[in-house]
């Protein structure tokens, strides 16, 4: 029976086919965190302190060791009630790790696994199954990730749903021109550009889409647009190759 975990968007759990754990579930704030820190480390051991950094970032508690163990207890006890599998959080000195079935799956993994997929599609020259993987990494990485919550570790997950959000829509903006659909392609990089709007190979893509649909001047709107996008916010000029892309569009 497959175990499937929802870090991003509403925390969930299901087993077997069926809801067990839902986000209300969960024992407070402290609880919430615990669990999204621990699933999302679960390959290799935490630290104690690590934990207690995750949930107390103001300082350790009064008995600090005796509130952890309450939290994690708690844990245990809905893991146990939900019967998933032989999930359970286990501590091993000073280190503490959460076990899942096997088969478990984790959106978090699986929107990183998806993009490498996909892009291993592309390059076989299989559009239709890189398309599906694509998709799947941006539903994923499109959603919420501890909504209202702040911290060093929140901050870095959140940036590598990013990343993976873009790497999936370029491979979108590559499928789409492939199959002979310009706009759509146009409308996956300006969803790049919304996300990084310093982003070079997006504006390239642009200028080179815009170009292909006979749209020679909204191609250089593009050049220019990216153009002044770095002068005046990052002080720079667009790289040798955006230029000699301009330059090619130009004189074709």
């Amino acid at each position: 029976m497959a175990t499937r975990i929802y870090l991003t968007g509403r925390l969930a759990v299901e087993h077997g086919g069926h809801a067990r754990i839902d986000e209300r579930d969960l024992p407070g704030r402290q609880g919430r965190l615990a669990f999204v820190y621990l699933v999302a480390h679960r390959h290799r051991p935490v630290l104690r302190d690590d934990l207690i950094d995750v949930l107390w970032p103001g300082g350790e508690p009064p008995e600090g060791d005796t509130t952890l163990s309450a939290v994690l207890s708690r844990l245990r006890s809905l893991l146990k009630r939900a019967d998933v599998g032989d999930a359970g959080i286990d501590v091993d000195g000073r280190t503490l790790s959460i076990r899942l079935p096997g088969d478990a799956w984790v959106d978090l993994e699986s929107a990183a696994n998806a993009v490498d997929v996909c892009e291993g599609a592309l390059r076989q020259g299989d559009r239709g199954g890189a398309w599906g993987h694509a998709n799947v990494a941006i539903t994923i990485a499109t959603r919420p990730l501890l909504s209202g919550e702040e911290a060093p570790w929140i901050t870095g997950w959140r940036t590598k749903l990013l990343a993976l959000r873009v790497r999936a829509l370029h491979a979108l903006v590559t499928i789409s021109a492939a199959n002979g659909e310009p706009a759509v392609a146009i409308q996956h990089a300006e969803e790049i550009l919304a996300i990084d709007p310093y982003r070079e190979p997006a504006y390239q893509e642009l200028m080179r889409l815009h170009a292909a649909a006979g749209n020679r001047a909204e191609a250089f709107r593009v050049f220019c647009r990216c153009t002044e996008r770095l002068r005046t916010e990052l002080g720079t000029k667009p790289s040798s190759r955006t230029e000699q892309i301009w330059k090619a569009i130009e004189q074709s």
